[in-house]
């Protein structure tokens, strides 16, 4: 495929060139194996030349008249909309995402380059009142100056342009680290739309490169103000800790384990639909995906037979079949672990009313029941096609156990009274949830974001102007202070 052969490459100060690293990152196919490229690693060396070309370039981008900075959003839409067919060729490649999935990733991109388009000419200065008399109080809103943003490999195209976008039409400019497993949609592919959009050359960089060759390099630069992090909480956590000893602003996106509460009163034809696709779209590699699914005693046994008996219609199969619904997950490590998971909650004492088989990366739909409630899996998040069915006693002992997770991401209340709904989402401790929806969901001008170990900060709309930009006070003296010596 061309993007493959043609942005196998680093990108830094407007040039493709390759890494200088003595070893290869190697893209592959997660559905059949194929090799899409090899790119050598850009070192520590670059990743400072990386940060130096966007410190050089941002002053003047800063300065540009934000009319003028919207237009290279408009562009970058439009290429994307007449690229759309191959950009979703790319997609099913390199991360085995079905075309729905693809649809989904693609409609969201063009809807945050929307949103930059707006974000350019959003922030506001302000005057305010001193008890000083002559005394004139501005608040500039400025860009932090240059943001690291390292994007994770389940929604790559997505989740590198939901911050590299907001970032630069603030005025920042962007070094980009995408996950080793998706270099091309995640980075290079990011880093080509804005370069034939017009972006001026240095303001966007992209290193393809990993930890183990640059250890924390591009967390501890002196360059960058802003780290923007997506991917798990585990490395969330050592994010956070690098940039507090180096003073920089960290913007946390991590893992979650979400509830998808079902009341009694819900309507569960439409609840079940909601809940398997919260629990297996794109193979269940969602932060939002809804881990466990929680469900009234009293409808316990229709809603269980249902879903089910519809998760045994998914397709499981090629990605490029527009028919899947299930593809391959990103790695064999990665569905190695899901199925290791299955059976050791099974042999825990698990009913296990689905139990999906493997193939090489393709990891079939597993529905497991029965658990203790002090079983391990309830507690963690499972980046695979496994759902979780927990019943409950009545809204305290729902609301108990949708607490009871390190993660508070995501969630779903179903139920037939709204108000009802909203008064128990009130309750339970996330960043983000959904009456009578889905629990994944993302949307431009929402603040997203989760409590507990999903993170810190929050992205999208006014957030992204917390997110990337700073305020400076500058005061002006009309009259003469009197000072006491």
């Amino acid at each position: 495929m061309s993007f493959f052969t043609e942005l196998a490459h680093q990108y830094i100060d407007g040039e493709w060139r390759q890494g200088s690293g003595s070893w290869d990152i190697i893209d592959f196919n997660p559905y059949d194996g194929e090799k899409l490229a090899s790119i050598p690693v850009a070192t520590a060396a670059e990743v400072d030349q990386a940060y130096r070309a966007a410190e050089r370039a941002q002053e003047a981008w800063a300065a540009t008249n934000p009319y003028a900075r919207r237009l290279v959003f408009e562009r970058a839409l439009r290429i994307i909309e007449d690229r759309e067919q191959e950009i979703t060729e790319t997609i099913i490649a390199e991360l085995g995402g079905t075309h729905l999935k693809a649809a989904f990733e693609l409609h969201l991109a063009k809807e945050f380059l929307r949103e930059a388009v707006q974000l350019s000419l959003r922030p506001e200065g302000r005057i305010l009142p001193s008890p000083v008399d002559g005394k004139e109080n501005r608040v500039y809103r400025l860009p932090v100056g240059v943001v690291g943003v390292i994007s994770p490999f389940n929604f790559p195209f997505l989740l590198s342009i939901k911050s590299v976008a907001p970032a630069l039409a603030l005025g920042n400019a962007v070094v980009l680290k995408p996950h080793q497993n998706t270099p091309i949609c995640g980075g290079s592919l990011v880093a080509k739309v804005f370069e034939d959009a017009g972006l001026p050359a240095g303001l966007l960089n992209v290193v393809i490169t990993d930890i183990a060759e640059i250890g924390d390099a591009l967390l501890e630069h002196p360059v960058p103000k802003a780290i923007s992090f997506t991917g798990s909480d585990k490395v969330g956590k050592h994010v956070a800790t690098v940039c507090a000893a180096n003073f920089k602003r960290a913007i946390l996106e991590l893992g979650g384990n979400s509830a998808l509460i079902v009341l009694e009163d819900a309507d569960i034809d439409y609840a079940v639909d909601a809940a398997v696709f919260s629990r297996y779209v794109h193979q269940g590699q969602v932060c939002m995906a809804a881990n466990r699914v929680l469900v009234d005693r009293s409808v316990e046994k229709e809603f269980t037979e249902k879903f089910v008996a519809k998760v045994k219609t998914l397709k499981v199969g090629d990605p490029a079949d527009p028919q899947t619904h299930i593809g391959p997950l990103i790695n064999s490590s990665q569905a190695d672990a899901v199925t290791t998971l299955v059976d050791q909650t099974v042999e825990a004492g698990a009913t296990a009313l689905l139990h999906g088989t493997s193939e090489g990366n393709l990891v079939g739909p597993s529905v497991l029941t029965g658990l203790e409630a002090d079983s391990p899996v309830l507690q963690q998040e499972i980046f695979g096609p496994v759902a979780l069915i927990v019943p409950f006693d009545g809204e305290d002992e729902a609301v108990r156990i949708a607490n009871d997770t390190p993660y508070g991401l995501s969630g779903a209340v179903h139920t037939g009274d709204i108000e009802r709904g909203v008064r128990i989402a009130q309750r339970i401790n996330t960043g983000m949830i959904h009456i009578n929806d889905s629990t994944v969901h993302d949307e431009p001008i929402v603040p997203f974001g989760g409590e507990k170990h999903s993170g810190s900060g929050r992205l999208n709309g006014e957030s992204m102007i917390e997110a990337f930009t700073t305020q400076k006070w500058i005061s002006v003296q009309h009259g003469r202070s009197q000072f006491p010596f």
